[in-house]
């Protein structure tokens, strides 16, 4: 079954630690203003150079840890790079109309074929590309790149190939894509909410306050401003998911039996006396 399922992207120690450093930095980056006392002076666009500059290289780190690591050799990172472009090619498509986004239900069926540790690094790097490719570079980006990282490598985290397929998969990858465009959509507005002024009281972020208070003011005020966005967004994860995610969870899955990201190098004779390799993995999927 996992051979015809195509094996993802392995995380090895190094990468592994590497990712929860990343994880770690960017829980704190979107969380300290909540812990902060009034004389902190918040202002997201003031530390994200900072992000920025500490996320850049570890997220680089992610991919050297794992090249390191026996998971990702030149195949993996040529993949890498095709997903991305095609996911920072689908973002303009819908960004700015209602929250239609297309390149989630791409991030989502990525993750699930190629892994927690490939998925995250493909989903920080195409929300770069994107950012570049639509001028989209501000103090936002950073956590964008780890919020959309984070949603990637969550559907690689779902439970394995060998125990859902079929239907079962695409319900339980729609209903994934469905919570994490809202989750995404949470984490972000948390990035702004702490420096946007001349809200009303009921809703604007008070520093110094009680974290209970903050948040019920944050949920106020996600609910007022983006929960009808991030609804269009997560039900275009959903129809893409459904209608397109069999065929393009194939094609993944065909494209990494080819790669054969795990298989070791090997000087073979090949039909020197023996029989010739499989080229696609295909005899090797029907062997007895």
């Amino acid at each position: 079954m996992s051979r015809l399922a195509g094996r993802p992207v392995r995380i090895g120690p190094r990468a592994a630690a590497a990712l929860i450093l990343v994880s770690l930095i960017g829980v704190a980056a979107f969380g300290w203003p909540l812990l902060a006392d009034r004389q902190s002076g918040l202002a997201h666009s003031q530390d994200a150079p900072w992000l920025f500059a500490a996320l850049l290289p570890l997220l680089v780190a992610v991919v050297v840890a794992t090249i390191a690591d026996n998971g990702m050799d030149a195949k993996a990172v040529a993949m890498l790079g095709v997903l991305a472009a095609v996911g920072a090619a689908l973002r303009p498509l819908g960004a700015g109309t209602a929250g239609l986004e297309p390149m989630f239900f791409l991030m989502v069926l990525s993750g699930r074929v190629l892994g927690p540790g490939f998925g995250f690094v493909l989903g920080s790097v195409t929300m770069f590309a994107s950012a570049l490719l639509t001028g989209g570079v501000g103090p936002w980006m950073p956590f964008q790149m780890l919020a959309m990282g984070w949603f990637s490598l969550g559907a690689g985290m779902l439970p394995g190939p060998e125990r859902i397929r079929g239907r079962a998969e695409l319900l339980m990858l729609a209903a994934y894509g469905f919570a994490g465009s809202f989750a995404y959509g949470a984490v972000m507005n948390l990035q702004g909410w702490v420096i946007i002024q001349d809200l009303t009281l009921g809703i604007s972020f008070h520093p110094g306050d009680p974290l209970a208070a903050n948040l019920a003011r944050f949920v106020a005020y996600y609910l007022a401003t983006s929960l009808g966005w991030d609804l269009g967004r997560g039900t275009l994860t959903v129809v893409l998911t459904l209608a397109l995610g069999g065929t393009l969870l194939r094609a993944l899955r065909r494209a990494t039996r080819k790669a054969a990201f795990d298989a070791a190098g090997s000087f073979d004779s090949g039909g020197v006396g023996g029989r010739e390799p499989a080229t696609d993995g295909c005899a090797a999927d029907h062997r007895g």
